[in-house]
């Protein structure tokens, strides 16, 4: 890049000299066209006519004034301040760059397109894309290497100028932006509320229920827990692990046959025992993928319940992990796993050394129902628990069941599938079980809800649709 320097007075701009581009780049006519191309390596803008004569002159020895004298002999009607105008254009390119006072009261430097937050972060992720991190407002983007220097460029030159450098489309460009603006990226915004729509029962089947932020929690506490993430912790948890399920599994008979005896002398006076131990293993659950999240420097935004298909759970937000290496985020994922494999394995060794009949007996054994019960449940790759999230960081397709959707829709309406090869096995095998699993859960929860409805309350059922569908119907004030 030129530096453009001062040598005389502003009162006398046009006596100064132009700069010299011969020692970086070089003019070059375009076939079958009038313009002029300025190159330099990899990098080349094009020129009209009248520009591309007077940068032949820009050779550090003629002054301004010279410069537009000449071009204007050649070209009749430019304006008079033209060689001003092209050096402005050649800082807006970066080709130039402004140095000294007197510049500076001439020319400006490039007005950005954009102004993205102090604290928005790039991140260069190990999978082959980056990613735009925005930790106030815990907001992402997902972006190619492409959109990645489409951007870089929008925070230095103006619009028209990066669609010129980077031979890039205005609607592109104005995607960007409004992706951008959406996640809060750019000063100024912030993320956009959702749109506020009227109840229908189908939302019961999905919501969730936000309760607090532990990331400050979070931070004071895990100075102390890092010593988990060690390698000697890992090595004693995976003996502790496998020698809990050997003889788990050498004894799986007895562990049947004392659930048969629980259940039939005591069943529906444990059923609040084992919800409570269910909550409690669910809430080790949740603090797993926390803490090793804030191990790894991730922000934990928030905790909460959440319903689906009228299952009651807890989530926590771990969005940021997406910022992590492959590895580290299955191990966020996993985390909460490996805290239910570690009840129950615990649980067992309780229950194995307790005597029958004391409370303690049956609670362990309570315990660890309760930890290998979350687990078969959490594991379903099908249903958004951990098991999906683990196969999505394996294989590293993020969205995996939108895109394996959408992956089949693009095949049936004969439209480019823009997948990888690597991937589209995956999301080919994928699509089609979720589909099943999602009909069948869905289709059993409305026939019995429907059917109990409709058999046990039907006078009030009919009149509680009948008053929804006014609800629903009824235009909203704007």
């Amino acid at each position: 890049m030129l530096n453009c320097e001062s040598q005389q007075t502003l009162s006398q701009a046009f006596s100064w000299l132009c700069p010299d581009l011969t020692s970086y780049w070089q003019l070059a006519k375009i076939k079958d066209s009038q313009e002029i191309v300025l190159k330099s390596g990899e990098r080349q803008y094009r020129f009209l006519p009248a520009e591309g004569y007077a940068l032949t002159h820009f050779t550090g020895r003629f002054t301004v004034a010279q410069v537009q004298q000449r071009t204007a002999q050649k070209f009749p009607g430019i304006a008079e301040n033209f060689v001003f105008e092209l050096l402005q254009k050649l800082v807006n390119l970066g080709i130039l760059a402004l140095e000294g006072e007197e510049w500076l009261d001439i020319l400006s430097p490039p007005q950005a397109a954009i102004r993205l937050k102090a604290c928005v972060q790039w991140i260069e992720h190990p999978d082959g894309y980056w990613l735009l991190r925005n930790p106030e407002d815990i907001t992402f983007l997902q972006l190619s290497d492409r959109h990645h220097q489409i951007i870089a460029e929008l925070t230095q030159f103006p619009k028209s100028i990066v669609t010129q450098n980077l031979n890039t489309p205005p609607n592109e460009i104005n995607y960007l932006m409004h992706l951008l603006a959406a996640t809060a990226m750019l000063e100024g915004t912030q993320p956009p509320k959702p749109p506020k729509r009227k109840f229908t029962p189908l939302q019961l089947l999905f919501f969730k229920v936000r309760l607090f932020n532990p990331d400050p929690w979070l931070d004071r506490q895990i100075h102390t827990l890092r010593w988990i993430w060690t390698t000697p912790v890992a090595a004693f948890m995976l003996a502790f692990f496998s020698v809990s399920a050997a003889v788990g599994f050498s004894q799986k008979a007895t562990i049947v046959h004392t659930g048969q005896l629980l259940w039939k002398y005591q069943g529906s006076s444990l059923v609040l025992s084992f919800g409570l131990l269910v909550a409690l293993v669910v809430t080790l659950h949740e603090l797993g993928h926390a803490f090793t999240l804030k191990h790894y420097g991730g922000i934990v935004p928030e905790m909460g319940f959440l319903f689906m298909f009228l299952m009651p759970a807890a989530y926590t937000n771990t969005t940021d992990s997406y910022c992590l290496s492959r590895f580290k985020r299955i191990q966020v994922i996993a985390a909460g796993i490996l805290v239910q494999i570690a009840i129950a394995a615990f649980a067992f060794w309780l229950w194995e050394f307790s005597a029958e009949g004391l409370w303690l007996h049956t609670a362990s054994y309570l315990l660890m129902v309760a930890a290998l019960f979350t687990i078969a449940l959490n594991l379903n790759p099908l249903a958004k628990f951990d098991g999906y999230y683990l196969a999505v960081a394996v294989t590293g397709i993020n969205n995996l069941r939108s895109r394996s959707f959408r992956f089949y829709q693009n095949l049936f309406s004969l439209r480019p599938i823009t997948e990888k090869k690597c991937d589209r096995l995956i999301l080919a095998t994928y699509a089609p079980f979720s589909f099943l699993y999602i009909q069948m859960v869905f289709g059993f929860l409305l026939y019995r809800v429907t059917d109990w409805t409709f058999t046990t309350l039907p006078t009030t059922a009919l009149i509680l649709f009948a008053i929804w569908a006014i609800y629903y119907l009824t235009p909203a004030e704007s």
